[in-house]
């Protein structure tokens, strides 16, 4: 805001100031003064449609929206009266009339947007009776399910998929009574161009969508003595999980965490770290080949399901560049249901792998076809997402703030801090980095912390000097950013070795399988983000090792089981392809 002469407003009898284009509800959430709202999120356009956030201005005769109204040098703003509430709860009210009675058997109770605003605003009951909107759920997704009767029309769910994914999978279809929002000719969300990636959750101030649970199937393997049943947990998780324990966000409970899966039951516990560290030797392994021969550059990271699914609908072309490597979560089970079986004597087809994720697109991962064992199972039997395993913890009766620090099995327990920094947008580029400077070098890397590609900005680029060698990256996240950052490559104005892309908002940390925030009101920011990452490098600055290929784990498994890093079995077990689908080059 430097520069620019700052206006003077009052708002409650408060001093208030706010730069030249900024609404009233900015320069009052700038004091302290929460106005209640539902269409808008701070990351998103604005829309305007709610009426939630009215106020009233002196000298206007009608209130405006808070959300969309300029503030004024000399304005004198209300955001609470008889009157105020009066109106916000008339609008509560005739929401609530077309919305289902469920809420007691709602995913979103107790952490409900709609659900809040009704309990503050007083609406004690419902009094329009009459004919309201009637849909069927969609559940043909095996990530995010749909359920239009929950919709509220607040067109978050749209913003996010235009706004900041790039996909514009939703849109509000029909008019009046029969307006609901949904893929583009009704079609179901598995026939649509969705990529399962999850944001629509995040953003629904309701549960007009949710993830797929996946809670019941775990617990039924649970209870059966016929399987083993082994549990990895991504690097992000342990940065989140504690906000639904009550931990203040970016406040890593690892130890908590390995000691809450074992009280639920797993036979093993596991961290996806481990297959993070191998992720890295594999691809830059992979990254050098390329480098060498100049060949399909620059290399794609391939960790983001959502993004690859992008990939295979929206730049195919690109599909030669993205690394083959298998994700951290895909590779862990397939070791599971291999190496792990051998070293166990376990018949590999008793094991059932569960994984806990930041990320609703794991599910879709875990059912893709290259991701099967050859006698036709999946090598992951079930992912969870962050919020289905807190969910889970408390139905078992877990008192997760009070457990102790337990450790994670071996022998796929064992990892580095760079691949605790996976889960956060920068972490695989710094972690291959690290790795690449000893390969390309011959010398260990003076500095592990490659701060340049570190930060939640939609799209950073650096040129790293590995002693002569420059190297020029590229890191995105959220697609949007991904498309920008693509479409340059494309029209010859940029050139990389190497570029990480990230489907979700701050990478895995703000996945769309992480905690809701307490109170209902989900606000994806910066801050947050930022906030689960520096946890994640708070754990790599603590670590005694911290590059992947110096895991004495990592070696021994090379040494005895998959032979050298980009070999024959490596190559076999730890590698994957792509396959372009409908439809194809839209940007």
């Amino acid at each position: 805001m430097s520069g620019r002469k700052m206006i003077e407003l009052e708002i409650d009898g408060v001093r208030a100031e706010a730069a030249p284009g900024m609404t009233i509800m900015q320069a009052a959430d700038a004091i302290g003064i929460r106005i209640p709202r539902l269409c808008y999120h701070p990351d998103l356009s604005i829309l305007g449609a709610c009426r939630i956030c009215i106020v009233s201005v002196e000298g206007m005769k009608n209130p405006v929206a808070s959300c969309s109204y300029p503030a004024a040098a000399g304005m004198k703003v209300r955001t609470s009266s008889p009157e105020l509430r009066r109106l916000r709860r008339d609008i509560v009210e005739l929401i609530l009339d077309n919305h289902p009675r469920d809420c007691q058997t709602c995913e979103r109770d107790g952490n409900c947007e709609l659900q809040n605003l009704a309990y503050s605003l007083g609406v004690r009951e419902r009094y329009f009776e009459g004919e309201r909107k009637r849909y069927p759920r969609d559940t043909s997704s095996c990530a995010v399910i749909r359920d239009p009767e929950k919709c509220i029309l607040c067109g978050r769910c749209v913003r996010v998929c235009e706004e900041v994914q790039g996909v514009t999978n939703l849109s509000q279809q029909h008019r009046g009574f029969s307006n609901v929002v949904a893929p583009a000719f009704d079609d179901p969300m598995a026939d649509s161009v969705c990529i399962q990636c999850g944001q629509c959750v995040n953003v629904c101030p309701t549960a007009a969508f949710t993830e797929r649970r996946s809670t019941d199937e775990i617990l039924d393997a649970l209870e059966n003595p016929g399987l083993h049943v082994v549990v990895q947990t991504a690097p992000s998780i342990r940065a989140a999980v504690g906000e639904g324990f009550g931990f203040v966000p970016g406040t890593p409970t690892t130890g908590k965490m390995v000691t809450a899966l074992r009280m639920m039951g797993f036979d093993g516990v596991f961290d996806t770290n481990f297959t993070a560290d191998l992720t890295i030797v594999e691809e830059a392994t992979e990254f050098l080949k390329r480098l060498e021969t100049g060949e399909r550059l620059p290399l794609i990271t391939s960790c983001s399901p959502g993004w690859i699914s992008f990939m295979e609908r929206f730049y195919p072309e690109l599909i030669p560049n993205a690394s083959s490597c298998k994700s951290p979560m895909s590779m862990m089970s397939t070791l599971m249901k291999t190496y792990y079986a051998g070293q166990k004597n376990l018949d590999p087809e008793k094991i059932y792998t569960v994984a806990v994720m930041p990320c609703t697109a794991k599910k879709f991962e875990a059912e893709r076809k290259e991701h099967r064992a050859p006698w036709g199972a999946p090598y992951t039997d079930a992912v969870m997402t962050t919020r289905e395993f807190i969910w889970m913890a408390k139905c078992l009766g877990v008192d997760y703030a009070g457990l102790p620090d337990g450790t994670f099995d071996s022998p796929l327990g064992e990892s580095s801090g760079a691949g605790a920094i996976f889960g956060a947008t920068g972490g695989v580029m710094e972690a291959a980095l690290r790795t690449a400077y000893e390969k390309v070098t011959g010398a260990a890397c003076p500095d592990l912390n490659f701060t340049m590609v570190r930060g939640v900005e939609g799209v950073k680029t650096a040129t790293v000097n590995l002693q002569g060698t420059e190297i020029r990256v590229g890191v995105s996240n959220g697609l949007n950013n991904a498309k920008t950052l693509l479409d340059k490559v494309a029209r010859g104005e940029e050139t990389f070795h190497i570029i990480e892309i990230m489907a979700c908002p701050g990478g895995c940390v703000g996945g769309g399988g992480q905690p809701y925030p307490p109170g209902g009101t989900y606000v994806l920011s910066p801050e947050l983000t930022r906030l689960r990452a520096q946890a994640l490098y708070s754990i790599d600055a603590d670590m005694a090792l911290r590059t992947s290929h110096e895991n004495p784990s990592i070696r021994a498994l090379y040494e005895s089981f998959l032979g050298e890093p980009g070999g024959r079995r490596a190559h076999e077990l730890l590698h994957t392809h792509y396959e372009p689908k409908e439809p194809r080059g839209i940007r």
